[in-house]
């Protein structure tokens, strides 16, 4: 494992001297536009662990990406050895269909600090939730970005994250009903706290998500990469191209439905990932939007 090669994977050629938010938010952007997040594992007969080595294979040296227990503690080992103050935190994610949190702590983030101020970086959420920059830890404080605006709210030592998007136009009418486009114009996206965790905290999640009946990952196939003016994303068979801010205030939406053979040659196409074994995908309605 090294850095060199890592960065050559992310394809970025900046400076790594000094530990400041501009060289954290550049390495962030290159990070998200080359490592999709995806459980395509998962629907193709491999384990996902959370063993750093193992990581660090299937996404730099497989070109391969990951969920955020496997893209956060990638990204935190890169900002750790450039010298970063960095530790894990661990949230519950919003179900929009059942209109409440996750009992369980599903999902690992990164907590960077520089100069005294507090930054959640987060490289594993994906779609249209992703935030495309390092988001400064104040609460009630709008941090407008190219996806959307963001906004952590604390209540109680608990901290919420919310996102407010842009109104959307749907060339192809007949996905405008889709279970896949989120309808609120403000969306709650996950809730944590500050207490520190590791990667251990992590391990009955981890196996989970990736074996239960009840978790979204084993209900649908995704994959999905940041672009420099949107994101795509493969869920099931339901190919996805959103460009932000496509015109006034309005985010482009193209759906397309593939066909099976079609799968293969637009992950390789489309988010540069050849996969080893067969890719048996899946989209059970419900419980996940773009």
């Amino acid at each position: 494992m090294n850095l060199e090669e890592y960065f050559a994977r992310i394809g970025y050629k900046g400076s790594t001297e000094k530990q400041d938010l501009e060289t954290l938010t550049s390495i962030f952007q290159h990070h998200i536009r080359a490592v999709p997040f995806e459980n395509l594992s998962i629907h193709c007969g491999e384990k996902i662990t959370l063993e750093l080595e193992q990581v660090y294979h299937k996404i730099v040296r497989r070109k391969r990406g990951g969920w955020c227990m496997e893209n956060n503690q990638l990204l935190s080992w890169v900002l750790k050895g450039l010298g970063y103050d960095t530790s894990f935190l661990g949230a519950y994610v919003f179900n929009p269909h059942q209109n409440a949190y996750a009992t369980l702590m599903t999902h690992l983030v990164v907590k960077v600090v520089i100069g005294g101020k507090a930054y959640i970086v987060d490289a594993g959420f994906g779609v249209s939730y992703q935030m495309w920059q390092p988001m400064e830890l104040v609460s009630g404080k709008d941090q407008p970005q190219a996806p959307g605006v963001f906004r952590f709210t604390e209540i109680n030592g608990v901290w919420y994250l919310e996102k407010m998007r842009r109104k959307q136009y749907i060339p192809n009418q007949s996905f405008s009903n889709s279970d896949l486009l989120e309808k609120k114009e403000c969306r709650k996206v996950y809730m944590f706290s500050l207490e520190p965790r590791t990667v251990e905290d992590f391990r009955f999640q981890c196996t989970y998500l990736q074996t239960s009946p009840d978790s979204l990952f084993t209900k649908k196939s995704i994959c999905a990469l940041q672009t420099t003016d949107g994101f795509r994303a493969l869920i099931g068979w339901t190919l996805t191209e959103t460009t932000y801010n496509y015109k006034e205030n309005m985010d482009l939406v193209e759906f397309v439905t593939l066909e099976d053979e079609e799968v293969e040659k637009t992950l390789k196409e489309k988010f540069n990932i050849t996969l080893e074994r067969k890719l048996v995908p899946i989209n059970v309605k419900g419980s996940y939007t773009i």
